[in-house]
């Protein structure tokens, strides 16, 4: 893109960044539409990122111009979070496994005729929505993330849309697809119930924020094959699924070790349309059904044949619920944000557009029966000091069992962080990020800020000769210093050079609650 593309806007007191061209910036009224505003927000994901890789080859690097991100207002709310909690759940639970409903693509024709006839059993007696909301709260959460549908295809909610045909695995002569009809979903089990919608109702009422998890392919549905490692694949495949930018796809044999390459007709045009059709109404389901849902988490991609599909469904989804915030997954950079997966990004640099890191707390994100696997409440104080340091928010994943309850380790540790968070939290939760590389000093030594940059928060997990020395404090215009969990002032000093030095006395050190040796806070005011 060149610099002419783009244009300076200045929102807000002393905001003049650069932002892409868009139409809202022509308009001539007074009072532009909402969604026609100029925003403050980047929409440019990291070209590192593996699923902008992905698309890049047909996903437009600038949205077409009817099309609006959601607005400033939500952007804000999502900056503000910091913390969530990841809920993968589904048929995979039953098995007590990690990885989700990725196993799948793991089994033998047997196997997969019996991971899809799990439904018809699934009876998770020990789910109580509220109970796990106020578990997500007890955690210092802001939001959390449900798997309305994993790609599985199994519907963890309540929907109206029919799958018209399946694999019967077990056919005589091999895998052969079938006609069907049914929702192949949580209402066609035993249990019957709506969690996504008994989850949202307890949201609502404990004021947690809801993002819902949607999979853009799904395994079950044949009218969705070959996209996106489909156990049903097609002659046509390298070019409706551009094999040729999924490197791990370049010999789609090796994605099925057990059952081996499924080959089938390439989907007829009816089929596409039935499977686009299907893919909106599920989405407008999630965003219409469950009262004020933030997000739409989406995952994965479809292909460059049935994008200009995809984006118009995106368009309809915006002119529904204009505040949605969709996960860029699948999607490039018509999406709201981006998520580094399972990592840290080292720099706030790494990019512009609002971010979430998603980090399972054990080995992955659905339940992990070891307890060894479980990462432990420090790491969590780390990653998030860190993450919110850089300017991104955390969200850490688990998952429950099949009968709908969370492992001990994960529930005890949780609440641990959650305690630290009701002494830290006021250093974490709607702050901001230092300029430049002023969120941190070494490699002990973390910053926030508040927005309306009279405090600064130094996060320390490290003190030696019970004094910190911050060097990028104007020293000259600090009121006092605290440090959170201690009721008494902290004793400072400015060496000439003009270094602070917060001193921690035997007193204040014995004051400190316990969860603070994770991480301990000093707030620093400064003078208006």
């Amino acid at each position: 893109m060149k610099r002419r593309d783009f244009v300076k806007c200045g929102i807000g007191a002393g905001l003049g960044v650069m932002v892409p061209w868009h139409p809202s910036l022509s308009w001539t009224g007074e009072n532009p539409p909402v969604g026609l505003r100029p925003s403050k927000f980047s929409h440019r994901l990291p070209k590192s990122d593996g699923h902008y890789k992905v698309t890049a080859g047909y996903v437009e690097e600038n949205p077409i111009p009817d099309y609006t991100w959601a607005p400033d207002e939500a952007y804000e709310e999502f900056m503000d979070m910091k913390f969530g909690i990841r809920l993968h759940w589904g048929l995979y639970a039953i098995f007590q496994q990690p990885m989700e409903s990725w196993q799948f693509l793991d089994m033998s024709f047997e196997e997969r005729q019996a991971y899809q006839e799990l439904y018809k059993s699934w009876n998770p007696g020990k789910f109580d929505a509220t109970a796990w909301v106020n578990f997500f709260a007890d955690s210092g959460a802001r939001m959390f993330s449900f798997t309305t549908k994993h790609h599985d295809g199994f519907s963890m909610y309540d929907t109206s849309t029919r799958i018209k045909s399946r694999v019967d695995w077990m056919a005589e002569g091999g895998p052969a697809i079938v006609n069907c009809d049914l929702a192949y979903s949580i209402m066609e089990t035993p249990f019957g119930r709506d969690v996504t919608k008994e989850l949202c109702e307890a949201a609502h009422r404990k004021g947690l924020k809801i993002d819902l998890y949607f999979s853009h392919p799904d395994w079950y549905d044949t009218d969705f094959r070959p996209y996106n490692y489909h156990p049903i694949q097609v002659p046509s495949a390298g070019q409706l699924a551009i094999r040729g930018n999924e490197p791990e796809m370049a010999e789609p044999a090796k994605r099925f070790p057990k059952a081996g390459l499924v080959m089938k007709p390439d989907p007829t045009s009816a089929e596409v349309d039935r499977m686009m059709d299907r893919h909106r109404r599920q989405l407008e389901e999630i965003i219409t059904k469950y009262g004020e849902v933030t997000m739409v988490c989406l995952d994965q991609w479809l292909g460059p044949t049935v994008w200009p599909r995809l984006r118009d469904t995106l368009l309809h989804l915006r002119k529904l619920r204009p505040n949605v915030m969709y996960r860029a997954r699948g999607i490039g950079n018509y999406g709201d944000y981006y998520t580094p997966e399972g990592f840290v990004p080292g720099s706030k640099e790494n990019t512009d557009t609002p971010w979430f890191v998603i980090f399972p707390l054990a080995y992955s994100f659905s339940y992990d029966p070891n307890p060894a696997n479980h990462k432990g409440t420090q790491w969590m104080v780390r990653n998030l000091v860190d993450i919110v340091a850089k300017g991104g928010n955390f969200m850490v994943g688990i998952g429950p069992d099949g009968n709908g309850e969370f492992h001990k380790t994960a529930i005890n540790q949780l609440k641990d962080l959650g305690n630290w968070l009701k002494i830290n939290g006021e250093g974490i939760y709607k702050t901001r990020p230092r300029d430049g590389d002023l969120w941190h000093e070494g490699a002990h030594v973390w910053f926030t800020r508040s927005k309306d940059n009279r405090t600064i928060y130094a996060f320390v997990d490290k003190i030696e000769e019970n004094q910190i020395a911050l060097s990028t404090i104007q020293s000259s215009g600090i009121e006092h210093v605290n440090l959170l969990g201690v009721e008494s002032l902290v004793a400072w000093t400015v060496k000439p050079g003009g270094e602070l030095v917060i001193s921690m006395e035997s007193d204040a050190m014995s004051e400190m609650p316990a969860v603070c040796e994770w991480m301990m806070c000093f707030k620093i005011t400064l003078k208006s």
